[in-house]
């Protein structure tokens, strides 16, 4: 039996849906398309820390009124490179100390700070763009999920865009 050929957008997306993080897999493409020279992904990050209303993003992270979300607006580079523009709530008081201080003030991807917590990914929408078409405004991938630890918690909810640059089209 022959095998089924995946279309570069397919592959992206089985990729990220079988990765523990999208960092990972990120930064495998920022150094199999050589983007960048180390091929290190980092984050241009917009942060706040908000005690916000009830909102499906706190149901599904489990977490009361008054728990303190984390958020990052974030636009992941590998040198010049935009490879994905994502969003994320987080709960803060689920990570540690140096968790926190790093996702507050540095340019490190969220997948990768939380790697000692043994995350994984449980993916609640996706969207790909159609084949032969030109993705509106270079996204050809798109993700909702909630990021659980190792013990099933649930850490984050994001939702990341990835970009045409990921297909090796630049």
């Amino acid at each position: 039996m022959a095998a089924v050929q995946m279309s570069p957008v397919e592959r992206l997306n089985a990729d990220l849906l079988a990765a523990r993080t999208a960092t990972e897999v990120l930064e495998a493409r920022c150094a199999a398309l050589n983007l960048a020279d180390p091929p290190r992904v980092h984050a241009e990050v917009k942060r706040a820390r908000i005690v916000a209303s009830a909102s499906p993003a706190r149901h599904r992270l489990k977490v009361g009124k008054s728990e303190m979300l984390g958020y990052r607006r974030v636009r992941l580079m590998c040198g010049t490179h935009l490879l994905s523009e994502a969003t994320n709530w987080y709960v803060a008081s689920r990570l540690t100390p140096e968790m926190n201080a790093a996702l507050d003030t540095g340019d490190a991807p969220f997948g990768r700070v939380i790697l000692p917590l043994a995350p994984r990914r449980r993916t609640l929408s996706t969207w790909t763009v159609k084949p032969g078409r030109v993705p509106p405004g270079g996204v050809v991938v798109r993700h909702r999920a909630v990021v659980l630890d190792g013990e099933g918690r649930p850490l984050a909810q994001v939702v990341e865009q990835y970009q045409r640059v990921l297909l090796g089209e630049r």
